[in-house]
């Protein structure tokens, strides 16, 4: 993946983790995911349709989302009820529209689908063939993974909505 897709959603999420949660961002090392299961409790996960398409998701444990959107709403959470969980995917949602008006600002231009809430871990999401891009972000609430699966629309073509969508099965029951 080219650093012009990656970077924007690095810049976005310190940016706005900073600026919304008062975190302290430290940019651990990029790593390549090669398995489709989730290792945290908590995964927001949004589509980008348009001259950059494909997923992004932002992975965290439950204590890190509870933390940070206990932080933003100015109340304490102990659980991750509905309005918790509406906290941690509108943190997800802003980070990616920050993201896209930096895409926006390079000539690129691209829509994000409403973010989906996945919890527990061990979930599959296949990016399909698309190779994940992984940057763990530590803060003092815990580390916020960017998980990226993007791609740049090749010129002339007619890419559409349904041509990404990203596949998820929940883990075996056992």
């Amino acid at each position: 993946m080219d650093a012009k897709l990656l970077n924007p959603f690095i810049q976005a999420a310190v940016d706005v983790l900073r600026a919304e949660v008062g975190a302290k961002v430290t940019r651990g090392g990029l790593s390549i995911q090669k398995s489709a299961l989730t290792s945290d409790d908590i995964t927001v996960l949004i589509n980008l349709v348009g001259d950059v398409y494909g997923v992004v998701m932002y992975g965290m444990h439950k204590t890190t989302g509870l933390g940070m959107v206990s932080k933003i709403m100015d109340q304490e959470f102990s659980e991750l009820n509905s309005l918790a969980q509406s906290g941690v995917a509108e943190l997800g949602n802003v980070i990616t529209g920050q993201a896209t008006i930096h895409f926006s600002e390079a000539g690129y231009h691209s829509n994000i689908s409403t973010p989906m809430i996945l919890t527990g871990n061990g979930i599959e999401i296949s990016t399909l063939d698309f190779p994940r891009i992984v940057v763990p972000l530590e803060t003092q609430f815990g580390v916020f993974t960017v998980h990226l699966a993007l791609r740049e629309k090749a010129p002339g073509s007619s890419q559409k909505p349904e041509d990404f969508i990203s596949l998820i099965k929940a883990p075996a029951a056992k």
